[in-house]
């Protein structure tokens, strides 16, 4: 059986706020592998989110393992973490998280320059990007110029200047009209047809039947 891409061991994740400590993740293991769509699913405060950082190496687990691509991220110093994430997982959110001051070919570029790509070849893959998605012509645009879907795909094609093997997308509609929602979401079937491995964080059960399976959370742990 092909080893999964990414694997959750026992992972618990502990808050502490002043003498109260929170669990946000209970126990909670799961596997992704390799070219999958996985909805992860879950109301507000079911660790969907803590689990979405985690499997992205945003953050470390209290306890329990993190496997990417078979190895245990906890060896990994954060220079390495960061470089390991740069180069295998791109990220898309519900708010942008766009650099305002920064044009749309910028934005694009940014995670290319913590990469050591030249600049020349940055521009070119920058450019290419933004055409796939959409946006050939807004190159040029800050964030405040563009609508809110705009500035959606030009996350998503900043989510692909390393060419990642996975794209995490946390909420990625939620702040979207339904009709660019929809845009949005066929650009991530489109590269998942393309061999990525697509996870997408959401509460919404229509959008999560976009996926080839739905993962449940509740307390921190998968539920069922």
């Amino acid at each position: 059986m092909q080893q999964p891409i990414i694997r959750l061991d026992n992972v618990w994740k502990t808050y502490r706020m002043g003498s109260v400590s929170v669990d946000a993740l209970r126990g909670l293991t799961l596997d992704i592998r390799k070219g999958e769509f996985v909805a992860v699913q879950g109301a507000s405060g079911s660790g969907k989110s803590t689990a979405m950082n985690i499997i992205g190496c945003l953050d470390y687990p209290t306890k329990g393992k993190v496997l990417l691509e078979g190895k245990d991220v906890e060896g990994l110093d954060e220079s390495e973490l960061a470089q390991a994430r740069g180069r295998k997982i791109g990220f898309v959110f519900q708010q942008f998280n766009l650099m305002p001051n920064l044009t749309a070919l910028e934005n694009v570029s940014l995670p290319m320059v913590f990469q050591g790509v030249p600049k020349a070849e940055r521009l070119r893959r920058s450019r290419q990007l933004l055409v796939q998605v959409g946006l050939g012509e807004r190159l040029a645009h800050l964030p405040r110029e563009l609508s809110g879907g705009q500035q959606q795909r030009v996350s998503v094609a900043r989510a692909l200047a390393n060419d990642p093997e996975i794209i995490l997308a946390d909420e990625p509609t939620g702040n979207l009209d339904s009709a660019t929602g929809k845009s949005v979401m066929q650009l991530l079937k489109d590269l998942h047809g393309h061999g990525r491995t697509v996870v997408l964080v959401t509460h919404d059960a229509q959008l999560a039947r976009s996926a080839e399976r739905a993962i449940f959370i509740r307390d921190g742990r998968v539920a069922g």
